[in-house]
């Protein structure tokens, strides 16, 4: 009978490893940090701050049983996110990593104003064996098992600093109300802050801003504009030559270089996330005119708004509910509509017998998706269609002998006013200089100097007034009689000028015209700027 023998594991025992220091409760000292904060960045804070880190350090030293590991202060930073204050997630990293016992902190709301974030690290380093002691609520984390008070006084942390934010909030919108408001001028381009504190413009960078607006109404895209400033070595508001998409669009759409300031675009949501959102209308808006000096003029700046929101609205192929891409290649891309389906016309090629190319242009929606979506919609030829168009511009900018009249009369008034304005104000200040006189025969009769001090100084400000127009305008007919020399010549040149486009010119193109019809294999629609439509045959 053969014995079966039993196999029993063999068994080796590793030790742990021994650790650095004994555990906690054994340690004969505490490893101590502290942790301040000051919420703002004025000078009488900062001094706070380095007052804060003195103190701690002393305290830390002067204890028994106590080992100073670091006292972690977040200079000007915001208290209700946490992860905004990298000293404070500097030190949570090292309760992790087992390197303080104890924390000190000043009180709950300099710790967190989050009621949320708050309860989470208390929790945290609770679990860790940590305590953090708020000395102005003599609570110690460790000690207080009921989490009650600390979620109490983390609520009134939170409560002040919404309090805070909804006082500092109301004074922004007071401010707004009085047109008041602060430039960004490390985010603004082409301005920097005067003498009198007011912006001032910085000339070579207007000059940057004022290049932007050519080449975006000469029909370039975005990042081409930025493409050509980066080449030109020309620099941005930060100081360097990187231009970005963004960069070229934020220039086009802020208001501030036609000398206005649109306030409360966007508002923060609440103070805890500072999540910042666009204001589509929940919240008022102020719009101060004329704030400071402007760089674009208003028309050029609501034409380049127009051409965004029409490059905007370009439509792809009917059978898509995607938006189309603007392309600034050519200048009537984007312009010529499919009078069938609304789509617009692209610009392609056909081999012609010779072995050459023939530009031609065609619906998109057709070229994509055929006669389903778009039936009838005609192949153009580029030279049929550039002569149309060219037709009509040249039938609406076409110069009559009226419209010729009109600009000769136009020229005499601007260029060779009479001189009444001067005269009308000549006689306002005569008239307030008599006023002026009765006052003070009327005072010296009285013997009273005083009486009469509100009305003394409403027309001697009423009197400056007028001065200052009356030199202006004696200015202006100088300039006026200095140019009149030039009126003849310029009657001349209208006279014998014939304002015809004979070749296709890309620019007038893209200032003049705004859309382009194709009604049908023999007409289209042309839209001029400040003109009616027009049928033209191709």
């Amino acid at each position: 009978m053969e014995t079966t023998e039993i196999w029993e594991p063999q068994v080796t025992v590793i030790p742990a490893k021994p650790k650095d220091d004994a555990p906690t409760g054994q340690r004969k000292f505490k490893r101590v940090a502290a942790y301040c904060r000051v919420s703002t960045d004025d000078d009488e804070q900062l001094t706070s701050y380095e007052a804060q880190c003195d103190y701690y350090t002393k305290l830390i030293n002067s204890h028994e049983g106590w080992k100073p590991v670091k006292v972690f202060a977040d200079e000007g930073i915001t208290g209700t996110q946490a992860k905004k204050r990298p000293e404070f997630m500097k030190m949570i990293r090292c309760c992790r990593q087992g390197k303080i016992d104890i924390i000190l902190a000043k009180s709950v709301s300099r710790f967190a104003r989050n009621t949320v974030e708050s309860l989470q690290y208390v929790r945290e380093l609770r679990s860790l064996g940590i305590a953090v002691i708020f000395e102005k609520e003599a609570l110690n984390t460790l000690e207080q098992k009921d989490e009650m008070l600390i979620t109490i006084f983390s609520w009134f942390a939170q409560a002040e600093s919404e309090s805070i934010s909804k006082n500092v909030t109301w004074g922004v919108r007071r401010s707004f109300e009085q047109g008041k408001f602060s430039m960004h001028y490390a985010t603004t381009l082409g301005y920097e802050k005067g003498d009198d504190g007011n912006p001032k413009i910085v000339l070579e960078e207007a000059e940057t801003v004022r290049l932007i607006y050519d080449l975006f109404l000469d029909g370039m895209t975005y990042r081409k504009i930025a493409e050509t400033l980066s080449e030109r070595g020309l620099k941005n508001a930060k100081g360097n030559t990187d231009w970005t998409h963004s960069n070229v669009a934020s220039i086009l759409q802020n208001e501030k270089y036609t000398g206005d300031a649109l306030l409360q675009k966007t508002f923060v949501t609440d103070c805890i996330t500072k999540k910042v959102k666009k204001n589509n209308g929940e919240l008022p808006m102020y719009l101060v005119k004329d704030h400071h000096d402007a760089i674009i003029d208003r028309v050029t700046f609501n034409r380049v708004q127009t051409e965004i929101a029409r490059r905007t609205s370009l439509r792809k192929p009917a059978a898509t509910d995607e938006k189309g891409k603007y392309s600034g290649k050519y200048a009537l891309t984007g312009l010529v509509i499919c009078g069938e389906c609304g789509t617009a016309y692209r610009r392609i090629t056909w081999d012609d017998k010779s072995g050459g190319k023939i530009p031609v242009w065609r619906c998109i929606n057709r070229l994509k998706n055929g006669k389903k979506f778009c039936k009838c919609s005609p192949t153009v030829y580029e030279d049929r269609l550039h002569k149309a168009v060219l037709d009509a511009i040249n039938q609406v900018f076409d110069v009559s002998d009226d419209v010729k009249n009109t600009l000769r009369i136009g020229i005499h008034a601007v260029m060779l006013p009479d001189g009444k304005h001067l005269a009308d104000l000549e006689k306002k200040k005569m008239a307030l200089n008599k006023e002026i006189g009765k006052l003070l025969d009327q005072s010296f009769k009285e013997n009273d100097y005083t009486k009469y001090d509100s009305e003394f100084k409403r027309l001697s400000d009423e009197l400056a007034v007028v001065s200052h127009q009356i030199t202006a305008e004696q200015e202006r007919l100088n300039e006026c009689e200095e140019s009149a020399a030039n009126v003849q010549d310029i009657l001349d040149e209208i006279e014998n000028t014939d304002f015809r486009l004979d070749t296709f010119d890309e620019a007038f193109v893209r200032h003049s015209v705004e859309q382009v019809t194709i009604v049908d294999k023999n007409t289209i629609k042309v839209k001029i700027s400040q003109a009616e439509s027009i049928e033209i045959p191709l």
